[in-house]
């Protein structure tokens, strides 16, 4: 695949030119966002068993991470402060090490089932205070950390994505077997190794034993 030249004539570098493609911003769109958790934020949230938590670091690289688990699992402290729990991973801590180099986090929620999603930006911190973590145990497990966001901008996103995309429809549902197993992609980006059916089982039942063993 050839990397396409792009005309500088095509290329939008302003704010003018943008919004010469879009025009203005208008009616409810431009009025939805607050500055605090209200009660249908709140909601939204207490029943979000999945997120997304956009972070940089401090020259501007940019990170996404998927957070997950039973609804309810992100703590409202109050009308702006949120706190996440960070459970077991791979202890690369991409996330958490952009918050060091640069507080300003991004964080969607998500809801199985509703096509709307909700959009809270704000100021990170890492903390290891009980009172915070001990809410937050499962299965007996206190997270080691939580990522506590002081909330500076709420607002509910509409359903187009998800409407476009089919994501919870059923019939619009692939098979996973059809690419390799986690494990497989992985050794051959990084060691150029093809792995063979019998391999890519074994890694399949690797990798599903690990998430028996470490989700909390």
């Amino acid at each position: 695949m050839t990397k396409p030249e792009i005309s500088p004539d095509h290329v939008i570098g302003n704010l003018t030119s943008l919004r010469s493609l879009y025009g203005e911003v208008r009616g409810v769109a431009g009025e939805k966002v607050i500055g605090t958790l209200d009660p249908h934020a709140r909601d939204f949230i207490r029943r979000a068993p999945f997120l997304c938590l956009g972070t940089r670091d401090a020259s501007g690289k940019s990170d996404v991470s998927p957070r997950g688990d039973p609804p309810g699992f992100v703590r409202v402290l109050d009308d702006t402060t949120l706190a996440i729990p960070d459970r077991p991973g791979n202890n690369r801590l991409d996330s958490l090490e952009n918050i060091l180099s640069d507080p300003h986090v991004g964080v969607l929620f998500i809801v199985p089932g509703f096509d709307e999603t909700l959009r809270v930006n704000g100021t990170a911190q890492l903390v290891t205070d009980p009172e915070v973590l001990g809410p937050m145990a499962v299965n007996g497990r206190v997270p080691t950390l939580a990522i506590l966001v002081t909330v500076t901008s709420v607002f509910f996103h509409c359903a187009k994505a998800f409407r476009r995309s089919r994501l919870w429809d059923v019939d619009a549902q692939q098979d996973r077997s059809e690419m390799p197993s986690l494990l497989a992609m992985v050794r051959e980006q990084t060691t150029g190794a093809k792995v063979t059916s019998e391999e890519d089982r074994d890694l399949r039942a690797a990798i599903e034993e690990s998430y028996r063993r470490s989700m909390y």
